[in-house]
């Protein structure tokens, strides 16, 4: 009967920390975990919201339907200063980003956002026609959580998404 562990670096809502190892708490316990440290698991959340940041009308019109015949509310976006924008109006879940784009690309929109206190905890998906291994590793080391290769998979993206959830 016992399924819920907490880790060390872990604090419970009624005020018992746990300084070593792990406490392990009865299924019928609530409680509600606060990440101290970062090498915690946060807590998850529901994607619901999700921004999309693209500057091809065409990917904007065949992602969103995309998204919302699987229940998600889009918002999009087709330049950098549109989706900081977006972002100060109404904080989404998730961010679906392209990376080419005029102005401000991908990788400098991510770094940006990732790195602003406000947005930190929005995980970024980069989905984008760059498919190099080089252009992948450097989206991750801007902050994205992942990275889509376009044309892309509509089951990958959505198996991908669910994976914040």
């Amino acid at each position: 009967l016992l399924d819920q562990t907490v880790h060390k670096g872990t604090a419970i809502a009624r005020g018992c920390a746990i300084s070593a190892g792990s406490l392990t708490l009865p299924r019928d316990t609530r409680w509600r975990a606060a990440t101290l440290a970062t090498s915690a698991v946060p807590p998850t959340m529901a994607i619901k919201k999700i921004l999309l940041v693209d500057d091809s009308k065409t990917e904007l019109h065949f992602l969103s339907e995309l998204l919302t015949r699987h229940g998600y509310a889009v918002r999009t976006a087709e330049n950098g200063e549109e989706a900081m924008r977006r972002l100060a109006d109404d904080k989404p879940d998730l961010i679906l980003m392209d990376v080419v784009m005029p102005g401000q690309n991908g990788f400098q929109l991510t770094r940006a956002i990732t790195r602003d206190p406000r947005f930190a905890d929005v995980p970024v998906i980069m989905c984008t026609s760059k498919g190099l291994e080089t252009d992948k590793v450097w989206g991750m080391r801007q902050g994205a959580r992942d990275y889509v290769v376009k044309p892309v998979n509509g089951d990958e993206l959505i198996a991908k998404i669910h994976g914040f959830d």
